[in-house]
């Protein structure tokens, strides 16, 4: 009986480490994208309503921390909730702009806001 109660809490072991290793793994990777593409990306399509004095609120990387830009981009809706992040960038441009937004937040060791 000890056998099978050691043998059934190493398989539970297992498979808890095993859940875990995957979370961490999924937790840290990150979409493969250019900086500066998303920079542009971001300036070009975003800003004209995330400008100070604009309809969407100003926005900058500076606006949210890394988590809350992984979030934002993980849940992949814009304008609260109502409309797809696809709706106004490509795959990739969303990609490239999510790495220059969680690159440059508030939080980030070189936080910007992006400039005028």
């Amino acid at each position: 009986m000890n056998k099978k109660r050691t043998l059934k809490d190493t398989i539970k072991l297992l498979a808890v480490t095993i859940i875990l290793a995957l979370s961490v793994t999924v937790a840290w990777s990150k979409p493969k994208g250019n900086e500066t593409k998303g920079r542009f990306y971001f300036k070009q399509t975003c800003k004209s309503c995330h400008a100070k004095g604009a309809s969407g609120g100003e926005i900058t990387p500076m606006s949210k921390t890394q988590a809350q830009w992984e979030r934002y981009f993980t849940a992949g809706k814009h304008n609260k909730g109502t409309e797809l992040l696809s709706k106004h960038l490509k795959a990739e441009q969303l990609n490239d702009a999510w790495v220059y937004l969680v690159n440059h937040a508030v939080d980030s060791p070189q936080p910007e806001t992006c400039g005028k």
